[in-house]
């Protein structure tokens, strides 16, 4: 165990770590920044989710305030859109647009957006393998014989549904930016200069589950190195 401690594959978890703290900070800062840009409109997160949604023919999804700080999301499940503390009731450049891309969700759903009704089906695959795949590692790396080499590739193999995840997010996230552009862009409820804004908000957004999957692929990367090193033992 000791080995594996020092391991030198520590340094791509490492990695992964600070590309995904470069990330949330460069969207904290881009969204501070922009929450405090009023849009001209004065509409709010809430006033403009539930227009874009109207002029998308969705009347059966809710518009809803829930806790916390951009932990604004779509759920498609009861049809619910969630807009967070600092977005449901700020007239904001920087809450219209978290608003639009959350309704870019809720529209993928509407049309069959094939990304996000793939992604939806891993959802359970990608969170049983996060949660099963590391013990099974660990128990094949303590013990010896075929069994060993077996626990660790299982292991392996469920953790790459949960790296498959992450990467089918990416298309699904930046086609709802793009949808959200477009909406706001033809509706006419922000001006140019509010437009560039949004998108600069969305694009430091979008670079935080590129990082999310950048940091999955170098742990799964880390498991295959330490797989194919226990095998060969």
């Amino acid at each position: 165990m000791f080995y594996y401690y020092f391991d030198w594959t520590y340094i791509l978890v490492l990695i992964g770590v600070v590309i995904c703290m470069m990330a949330s900070g460069r969207v904290n800062s881009v969204f501070s920044r922009y929450s405090r840009m009023r849009s001209h409109s004065g509409m709010t997160g809430r006033e403009a989710a539930e227009r874009i949604l109207r002029r998308n023919g969705i009347y059966d999804v809710r518009v809803i305030h829930i806790p916390g700080n951009l932990t604004d999301h779509y759920n498609p499940g009861n049809k619910t859109l969630g807009l967070s503390d600092t977005v449901y009731n700020s007239s904001s450049v920087a809450a219209v647009g978290v608003a639009a891309h959350e309704c870019g969700h809720a529209v993928q759903h509407s049309v069959g957006y094939a990304p996000l009704t793939i992604r939806g089906a891993l959802v359970p695959v990608a969170n049983f393998g996060s949660a099963i795949s590391w013990p099974l590692i660990l128990i094949g790396l303590l013990i010896n014989g075929q069994m060993s080499a077996l626990l660790i590739n299982l292991g392996i193999l469920l953790f790459s549904a949960a790296v498959l995840f992450q990467i089918v997010t990416l298309p699904v996230e930046f086609n709802a930016s793009g949808r959200a552009v477009k909406a706001l862009e033809s509706s006419g409820m922000l001006y140019p200069d509010e437009i560039s804004a949004v998108k600069k908000v969305l694009g430091a957004a979008a670079l935080t589950y590129v990082a999310g999957a950048a940091s999955m692929i170098l742990q799964l990367l880390r498991l295959m190195i330490i797989g194919g090193r226990k095998n060969n033992d």
